[in-house]
């Protein structure tokens, strides 16, 4: 397991927000946000919410990894970003605050998540069933984690943006549909893990391959979040993952 650990992402979180430019709002409300959530994670680590506590956290920071990894490539202006990171990094800064938390979130799911899990788990791990349930018992359980905190986010998120009659009177239903979404994404994010566990296995041609098509609908469902009215209400339809078909 790496040295590195949530303390330390949140440092870097730290550090990278005294140096966010200014005209950088909609990027600091989101890593704020992501900041929050990630002590809330640690907080769970520290009280034993999970099987396996240590690889936790060793998959947190790899995710957590992934995200800054893009922030920093948009700041320097690098034409390498991913394609569900550039839709969101570039939406724009007029969108109320819930919306731009929204396309991070998505695209971090959608997107960096099966990598991140796909980073932590060995393909010897993905031919145990006892230590795969296990891991994906522990990945169920960040459902719990990031439920608890949609009242307190929503409520952080309302201070920073003016919200219309329509928001404020959807506002209990917008809390119960994130919590749906989120667990809905997250059972999604499995299916794409094993997908791209299997095409690593086919060899680096297959997993680029793989990957590449994952970009692209996550990039999609960016898109989607993007149009115009109820983000929340059109996710209802939408749903809010993404999920890789089976391989040719």
């Amino acid at each position: 397991m790496p040295t590195r650990d949530i303390a330390t992402v949140v440092a870097a979180m730290d550090a990278r927000l005294d140096r966010m430019p200014p005209e950088r709002t909609a990027q600091r409300v989101f890593l704020d946000t992501y900041r929050r959530t990630t002590i809330a994670v640690g907080k769970a680590i520290a009280d034993a919410q999970f099987e396996d506590p240590e690889w936790v956290e060793y998959w947190d920071v790899a995710f957590a990894d992934l995200y800054l990894a893009a922030l920093e490539l948009d700041l320097v202006g690098s034409h390498e970003v991913p394609r569900p990171w550039r839709l969101a990094f570039d939406a724009p800064e007029s969108l109320p605050a819930l919306r731009h938390v929204l396309l991070g979130i998505n695209a971090h799911i959608n997107y960096d998540l099966p990598q991140a899990l796909l980073a932590v788990i060995s393909d010897a791990e993905f031919g145990d069933p006892v230590v795969l349930d296990r891991r994906q018992r522990d990945h169920e359980r960040i459902d719990g984690v990031l439920s608890a905190r949609v009242a307190d986010e929503d409520d952080e998120l309302g201070a920073l943006s003016a919200r219309s009659l329509v928001d404020r009177v959807l506002q209990p239903l917008n809390r119960l549909s994130s919590k749906r979404f989120l667990r809905e994404a997250r059972q999604k994010v499995w299916h794409n893990t094993i997908e791209l566990q299997q095409a690593r296995v086919a060899g680096p041609e297959a997993y680029a391959a793989r990957l590449a098509e994952l970009e692209v609908l996550s990039a999609a469902r960016i898109a989607d979040l993007l149009a115009p009215g109820q983000v929340l209400l059109r996710l209802a339809v939408a749903g809010f993952g993404v999920t890789l078909p089976p391989s040719a």
